[in-house]
């Protein structure tokens, strides 16, 4: 390490020196042994107790992460061309993994790609944005005007970011929730948070404003091509459809019909409206309704009314501690779905929760099987789309799991 560092010395225990080795960019506040004055969101340096350099990050004296690391190099400087450089490598990875298919893909994914706490949305012309640590959050001005600079510079088109910090994990860091565009210098935002994107060949209305998340599941996408090339001439029961993107990829991959389900009933009509944009809704139908209601409902009714299930819920937990009763939820709708589908039959099922591991998931869907009395037969395993990179070293960039079978 340099003699001179200009950043504040955060000293970290033994215990936490090896996870930051091991390669995990988060510290956490029971780990800082001692620590120099420092401002919330400011740069520090993290050492060990032996004074070994372990990185340079963002300090949040709000939050049990204290320290998010963004670079292991004692050289970097943090200016405008060090993010500029970030920015960079992020857009270039996302043309490489993506093609021409970056209309609308996630620009930036946190941790994965150096930016802690920070994720962007590309939904065509509008950026949506998501900031959720203070860090960021001081430095989003000079963030947001390079990422527009370098897509801009790379001939496309951005007319507007949108900020969706609408999210109650905010207050984990100590900042307020908000919604609303972010004023680029000397521009005006456009008038409209409705925009329309094209994925997989299919139109939809994005609204920024008011739809779940940032707007739109990015990361499914490639696995709705997974299940649009098994439903033709097929019944679909597309359950938690939300806008109705996975039932819509079916209905265009040729399924014989397809009902799509949601509680919401402003789901379900944008899902119809989304249907009649793609001139789908000839062989569609759409139904508000529980899906813990209504796979009882309709095992209860006798017969086999469909030959492919799918089941992609939200998140049933969103930590550690209700990771049990998570379980419990995902078998109830598996096992009622695997009920309702004939021998033959193909079923497609998804967690998007960092907190139900993969081991877990695998060993409720076993179970599920078992208890419907049929056998699984796997046609793909699947995860989150490659512009939602995932890091080794970093377990929670790791969080979808999406599962193809044939029922026998």
């Amino acid at each position: 390490m340099k003699a001179q560092r200009k950043f504040p010395r955060f000293v970290i225990s033994a215990k936490g020196t090896r996870w930051v080795e091991q390669g995990h960019p988060w510290i956490y506040a029971a780990e800082v042994v001692s620590a120099d004055e420092a401002e919330n969101g400011a740069l520090v340096d993290a050492v060990s107790e032996k004074g070994k350099y372990l990185g340079t990050g963002f300090v949040s004296f709000e939050s049990k992460i204290r320290v998010r690391l963004v670079s292991r190099n004692a050289n970097d400087s943090f200016d405008a061309n060090f993010w500029r450089r970030r920015i960079g490598y992020a857009w270039d990875y996302r043309k490489t993994v993506m093609g021409d298919d970056i209309s609308c893909c996630r620009v930036i994914f946190g941790e994965a790609d150096g930016f802690p706490g920070l994720t962007v949305d590309r939904f065509s012309d509008i950026l949506v944005t998501q900031t959720l640590s203070v860090g960021m959050e001081r430095l989003k001005p000079l963030i947001f005007t390079l990422i527009v600079e370098r897509l801009r510079a790379d001939g496309q088109e951005i007319r507007g970011i949108y900020e969706r910090n609408d999210v109650a994990i905010r207050s984990l860091e100590g900042l307020p929730q908000n919604k609303g565009w972010f004023e680029l210098e000397g521009e005006d935002h456009p008038d409209s948070c409705v925009t329309e994107i094209c994925e997989n060949g299919i139109y939809y209305s994005i609204d920024v404003e008011n739809g779940q998340k940032t707007g739109f599941f990015l990361d499914q996408k490639y696995n709705r091509l997974a299940v649009a090339r098994l439903a033709k001439g097929r019944r679909v029961l597309d359950c938690f459809t939300h806008t109705g993107s996975f039932a819509l990829n079916a209905a265009k991959g040729g399924a014989e019909h397809v009902t799509a389900v949601d509680v919401s009933e402003t789901a379900v009509e944008m899902a119809r409206e989304n249907a009649r944009r793609n001139g789908l809704d000839g062989n569609m139908d759409f139904i508000a309704a529980n899906v813990f209601d209504l796979l009882p409902e309709l095992e209860s009714r006798g017969g086999k009314p469909f030959d492919f299930i799918i089941l992609d819920p939200p998140a049933f937990t969103k930590s550690r501690k209700t990771v049990q009763s998570a379980e419990r939820g995902y078998k109830e709708i598996n096992l009622r779905a695997l009920k309702l589908l004939p021998r033959g039959g193909y079923f497609a099922t998804a967690s998007c929760s960092h907190f139900m591991p993969s081991e877990l998931f695998v060993k409720m869907l076993r179970s599920a099987a078992a208890d419907a009395g049929v056998e699984l037969r796997q046609i793909e395993a699947r995860q989150q789309a490659p512009d939602h990179p995932i890091l080794w070293n970093v377990p929670e960039t790791d969080y979808l799991k999406f599962y193809i079978f044939q029922v026998v």
